[in-house]
């Protein structure tokens, strides 16, 4: 298993609202994380760095993690403790009110992932059978979308696509959507914010992720391309390499 993380606050924000990183536990567990602090909202920055971080504590002192379902209990609690976490820390300074973040997160092993995303942050699997979306947005547009009243291609450049409907730490109770997928040799997932979705089209991605560059400069190359169709956005993604070796990732974040 490889894996690389990358942050980019683009070309036209001030600060980079994003936050993220890849963590290995103690017992050699992986998790990787993408936060997206909410855009027009305050204290968007500190929304994904708490989360991050409490993500990253709890983490490293988690136990080995044996089977799926223990996993998704896992994510399901740390996700509630966060959620309350950054209530109460908007409810008790005045300067974070209204504050939010997205969230995807991957924990995985060599057989197995589970995801958990609240927002419009998202997991993409690319494997033999394809490239395709295994999260679902959060967002006004997807429910457009689901209904029926819009296409999926009118959603690409709907005026309200950017309008998240769930996000942590603007609800006392919020729960994520949590599910473990089986993963093999070969595929590769792709954690990323709406900084990255926005700009890029599946397929672009999709080649992207299938050329021979090693993960690192997979990664570069899409902010790069983030970057040129805009970069109105914070820019931030994980790359897993399902693989069998043993080199670790960029853990910065």
């Amino acid at each position: 298993m490889r894996a690389v993380f990358r942050t980019d606050k683009g070309k036209i924000r001030q600060r980079n609202e994003d936050n993220g990183g890849i963590f290995t536990n103690s017992a050699g567990d992986h998790l990787a994380i993408v936060a997206d602090g909410m855009g027009g909202h305050n204290a968007g920055d500190v929304a994904s760095k708490i989360t991050v971080d409490l993500m990253y504590k709890n983490w490293t002192q988690a136990p080995k993690m044996t089977s799926a379902e223990m996993v998704e209990k896992y994510l399901h609690e740390i996700v509630t403790e966060i959620n309350q976490s950054l209530f109460e820390h908007a409810n008790n300074n005045i300067e974070c009110e209204g504050m939010g973040t997205t969230l995807v997160a991957a924990a995985y092993t060599d057989d197995f992932v589970t995801i958990a995303n609240i927002g419009d942050s998202r997991c993409y699997l690319f494997n033999e059978d394809g490239f395709k979306q295994i999260t679902e947005d959060h967002s006004y547009v997807n429910e457009l979308v689901k209904t029926g009243i819009i296409s999926k291609e009118d959603a690409e450049h709907h005026p309200r696509k950017n309008v998240v409907l769930k996000a942590l730490g603007t609800e006392q109770s919020i729960e994520a959507d949590v599910k473990t997928i089986i993963i093999e040799e070969g595929d590769y997932l792709l954690l990323c914010s709406d900084g990255l979705s926005d700009k890029l089209t599946e397929d672009q991605i999709k080649e992207i992720l299938e050329n021979e560059n090693n993960i690192e400069e997979k990664a570069q190359i899409l902010i790069d391309m983030a970057n040129d169709h805009g970069g109105e956005d914070n820019i931030t993604l994980v790359i897993i390499e399902v693989s069998s070796s043993d080199e670790g990732g960029c853990n910065e974040c």
